[in-house]
This record gives C-alpha cells, structure tokens and sequence, in this order.
C-alpha cells in the first residue's frame, strides 16, 4: 500500500481525494490545507494539517502531490525533494525558467523523484494517437484549442493555465522542441480582478511543420488536438463522445480507446515509479523544457 499526501484541497485537489480513494494500492494518509471544510473531504484515517511544512518534516509518506497555485510550486517540491520524498506537482512546473532549472537540479542532485501532471500525456486517446501517426506518414502541423469560460485568476495568466497540456503534448509527440515561437492576444477583457483573454501561440519546429495553438477562458469547454499527417488528420477530442477520430479521404472513423481515467492513469505511474526507482526524471525534464517554452512565449505576448 502506498501513502500519500496531498497539499492543496481546492479544485484539483479534490479531484485527487476522489481518485486516490478509487484505487486499491494507494492510501491518503495526510492533507494539508488552511481551509477547515477540508476536513470532510477525507475519512478519519487522513491526518488534516493547516502548516505543508510540517506535513513534509513528519516523513512517513511514500509520495507527496502538490495541488497548489503554481507560484508555491517550486518551494513546496523542493522541501519534499529535500526530505527525500517523491514528489508530483500539478501543471505547470513553475512559472518561471530560472525556478524550473534550480529545482531540476536538486532532483538530480539528491536522485529525487518529481513527477508532473501533465495529465492529458496520460489519456488513453493521446496515447494511442502516438501509436497511430507514424503509420500515416510524416507529421505536417498540429492544430490545438483549448479552453472554457473561466477560470478567471488573478494569479496565473491563460498562458500558463491553459497552455502548458498543449505544449506538453506537442513536444512529447515531435520529440523536440520548437526553434521560434510566437504569441499573439486575439482578444483581452478584465473579469473582476482577472485577465480574460484569447491567446494564439504558434511554434516552428522547422521543416515547415508547424504547432498553431489557441488558449481562451472566454469559449465554451474546448479541448481539441488535431495532427495532420501525410495519409490523414488524427484528432483528440476531450470533449465529445469519440475522444479519437481519424479523418482520411473525407470520412471520419472512431478509433477505439480504453475508457479509464488519465487521472488515476497519472497518479498510478506516480506510484509505479516510486516502487520501481527508476525513470525518474523523464517527466521532470518535459516539464522544464515547458516552461522554457512557455517562457519564450511570454517573452513575445504584446501587453494587452
């Protein structure tokens, strides 16, 4: 039986209570969040802490998870590195490169584990969209959108809220990451005390293929991947019925993916990783050159 803990009990913190109570060979034994209503989220075996830095000192966890806003990311995963616990953080990594490198190397360091959750890698659909494309020739361009009406945060640009599964799947696909990028703002409101905007990114891989991108928290729930290939169009959709679909020769075709979840498929490598010791920074080193990317993109974004 593997213990966790898990800091955070927000939106996605929730979603991990619920997954890790689904799985047989994981226990949630600590939570830390400043929020008492926490408390009934969780059975009575959970401890329930307000201080993360305690809950990282006590030890006796297999694995941490941090579901927190992303700017405490890289403190908390660096305490739990330094305790020698494995640790997965929620996307993105950090926000910013200089925290992803700094962290990355007290990893190696110390031969720690951290795991990020790029969750959409570990969709059933995904994956098999990885198995299909080589069989239909060489990639010739991605096209993404993604977004919803909201979340509207004040403390993390849709950039880097909606941006980093998209990139992650890009270069997790290709195998490599883009010699230019560019971002532009399509569209740009204020919502209470948070950006609302429509961003486009588009990144060259060279060779003429190209990534075109669009984020938004002001469309309805979109979550589209489509890989044109030489023999056909392959399309991860989250949001409808057929989540893969090949387009060829005018005819849509379903292709048939396992229905689990990507989340528990995310928590399950976590766990399979710190049994087996090994792999321990592939995911690691995906995340820092997501940010990186990320990074780059910012740097091109006109100020609204």
């Amino acid at each position: 039986m593997i213990r966790l803990g898990l800091i955070g009990a927000g939106r996605w913190g929730r979603n991990y209570i619920n997954t890790i109570a689904a799985l047989d060979s994981a226990r949630l034994v600590r939570l830390a969040s400043r929020n008492p209503a926490s408390r009934g989220l969780v059975g009575p075996e959970c401890e329930v802490s307000t201080d993360w830095r305690h809950f990282i000192d006590a030890g006796n966890l297999d694995g941490v998870i941090v579901a927190t806003p992303p700017s405490l990311h890289a403190e908390m995963a660096m305490a739990a590195v330094a305790a020698g616990i494995p640790v997965l953080v929620e996307k993105p990594l950090t926000l910013g490169l200089k925290e992803a490198i700094a962290l990355r190397d007290q990893a190696r360091a110390r031969n720690g584990l951290v795991m990020v959750g790029h969750t959409h890698l570990f969709h059933p659909a995904f994956e098999e969209l990885k198995r299909q494309a080589p069989r239909l020739g060489t990639i010739r361009a991605i096209e993404a959108e993604a977004g919803a009406r909201g979340p509207y945060r004040a403390d993390v640009p849709v950039l880097w809220d909606w941006g980093p599964h998209d990139v992650a799947m890009c270069l997790d696909l290709l195998q490599r990451s883009p010699r230019e990028v560019r971002a532009s703002r399509e569209a740009h409101e204020r919502v209470g005390g948070a950006e609302a905007e429509t961003i486009r990114l588009d990144l060259d891989f060279g060779d003429g293929l190209r990534a075109r991108i669009q984020l938004s928290n002001l469309i309805d729930k979109t979550r589209r991947f489509a890989v044109r290939c030489d023999a056909g169009v392959l399309v991860y959709d989250d949001i409808t019925r057929d989540k893969l679909v090949l387009e060829q020769e005018g005819k849509s075709t379903p292709i048939k993916v396992s229905p689990e979840l990507p989340l528990s498929r995310v928590v399950e490598a976590f766990m399979a990783t710190i049994s087996a010791g090994k792999d321990r920074t592939a995911s690691l080193d995906l995340a820092v050159e997501v940010v990186a990317v990320l990074e780059r993109c910012a740097g091109t974004l006109p100020e609204p």
